[in-house]
């Protein structure tokens, strides 16, 4: 009786992972089948623009944690290049652990366009020399937006509360996330209370836009700032979701969406979702206002993860 080779052995495993699941056993089969230590996939990881610490892969593979982060899901997409697997097939595993498989998903933003999203506005940020943090904490945030006669999204107006937590910050970068098939070189920036337009980047493909708002003060550490904006969209087909999204918890957040008079949908929920491979949970069903033809939701301290309102209009 042949004898199989302990290479045809882990091979063997990994297909079986790859079909099967769960995501760890995968990506434990997979770093085996390649025989790279966890040092050197950190190295690869690096090598992609991708920061994760050997800590964190070995918590993966053992199934101790899991990516749920943008920058951690980024990671899983690039770990699927070093290690030579078929595209998405560690992504579809994280999904589908979440109880959630992709023809399951719901209509909308998919996982694979938010983790796209994300890496486009990493680089955008990069370009206008701006981090993350931007030395900002959001101590409350309000958003509106205006859904048009044509069902889609108008425009976004957003009103910030925040506190700087170190001296000299004296800008905010604007992101807004337009609805597939949007174009950002078409929208514009109107800066509306305490502040004035910098530098505009956008990614076409993605419906990315970044925008700098320059304040007129440069604030020192426990500072705090008000200052609004809005973003004139209306680039894009039908809307059905909005959606906010944030890595940094603490402080609150309501969400405002206000239809046309003559294009009201036919239900409205609010919804969350912990990451971009997570399946949604919180559903809550929400009565359109006939007087004000809207409807809103409040997160008294924001968490990390996503949270929005989806509608259907038949």
């Amino acid at each position: 009786m042949p004898h199989a080779t302990p290479h045809t052995d882990t091979t063997t495993k990994l297909d079986s992972a790859l079909r099967g699941g769960p995501f760890h056993v995968a990506l434990r089969a997979a770093i085996a089948a390649r025989g790279l230590p966890l040092q050197r996939v950190q190295h690869h990881l690096s090598r992609h623009g991708v920061k994760v610490g050997v800590t964190s892969l070995s918590y993966w593979q053992q199934g101790a944690r899991r990516p749920q982060r943008a920058e951690s899901l980024r990671a899983v997409r690039a770990l699927e290049e070093i290690l030579e697997l078929p595209e998405e097939s560690l992504l579809r595993l994280l999904a589908e652990s979440d109880g959630q498989t992709p023809d399951s998903r719901p209509a909308g933003r998919s996982y694979r366009s938010l983790i796209e999203a994300s890496g486009v506005l990493a680089g955008l940020l990069a370009e206008l020399g701006a981090p993350r943090d931007g030395g900002l904490q959001t101590l409350g945030r309000h958003e509106r937006v205006r859904i048009g006669a044509h069902r889609e999204l108008a425009e976004r107006e957003s009103h910030h509360i925040v506190r700087a937590h170190r001296d000299g910050v004296d800008r905010f970068v604007a992101v807004h996330h337009g609805d597939p098939g949007a174009e950002p070189a078409r929208m514009t920036v109107h800066p509306l209370e305490n502040c004035r337009t910098g530098r505009v980047r956008w990614r076409q493909d993605t419906g990315v836009l970044a925008a700098e708002l320059l304040f007129d003060t440069r604030l020192r550490a426990g500072d705090t700032f008000l200052f609004r904006y809005a973003v004139e969209d209306g680039t894009a087909g039908v809307s059905r979701e909005y959606l906010h999204g944030t890595d940094s918890p603490g402080g609150q957040y309501a969400l405002q969406v206000c239809f046309d008079a003559g294009a009201l949908p036919a239900r409205c929920h609010r919804f969350t979702q912990h990451s971009a491979a997570a399946p949604r949970g919180g559903r809550q069903e929400l009565a359109v206002s006939a007087l004000h033809r809207s409807v809103h939701l409040v997160e008294p301290h924001v968490r990390s993860g996503y949270v929005g309102i989806g509608w259907d209009w038949d």
